[in-house]
């Protein structure tokens, strides 16, 4: 009997790491990802079947058991979870008007994190990071450099990046230059 070939996908930039210069680069974990589009109507439904409730502020995110969500937009939102749940299959019994759509395998994330973390960031991103403007649990989509990325403030001195994979070694490469720049 012949032997079959098998083949092992590894996460896009998998095991990187970059540190120095106050700030430290870790390419995070795969993890479930879904985009969100929802009425009004819909979303109390929506948040009692992900278990957290949908932010309905701009720049705002929440977060609970591993589980956190964006605000990206009036009627968008970017879930995230980290405790290897579907929130795809959660919405799928929610009768309102909804789009649930599973992108886990579009994004990349990258934790950019340590007293020079907003600079860093800042290095290809107009946006204001100073804690006044841009406090804990704040989230946005924005730029770094040419390409979009969604941003979330995770502590005083960490922020999450999430980016497309085929932005991700742009992504890397630009903030692991910002870091050695700092």
């Amino acid at each position: 009997m012949a032997k079959l070939a098998t083949a092992t996908r590894n996460p896009a930039l998998s095991g990187h790491s970059v540190g120095g210069h106050g700030v430290l680069l870790k390419v995070l974990a795969p993890a479930s990802r879904m985009s969100l589009r929802a009425r009004p109507a819909a979303v109390a439904a929506l948040s009692k079947a992900l278990g957290v409730s949908l932010p309905d502020k701009a720049k705002t995110s929440a977060a609970k058991g591993g589980r956190t969500v964006l605000w990206l937009g009036p009627d968008e939102w970017l879930v995230i979870d980290e405790a290897g749940g579907d929130p795809v299959a959660d919405c799928a019994s929610v009768k309102g008007l909804h789009s649930a759509v599973d992108v886990s395998h579009r994004n990349v994330a990258i934790a950019v994190t340590g007293p020079n973390a907003a600079a860093t960031i800042n290095a290809g991103c107009p946006q204001d990071l100073s804690l006044d403007a841009f406090p804990v649990g704040a989230a946005s989509r924005t730029v770094l450099g040419k390409v979009e990325m969604v941003l979330l403030r995770t502590g005083e001195e960490a922020f999450r990046v999430e980016c497309w994979r085929s932005f991700s070694d742009y992504v890397y490469g630009f903030l692991s230059e910002a870091a050695r720049d700092g």
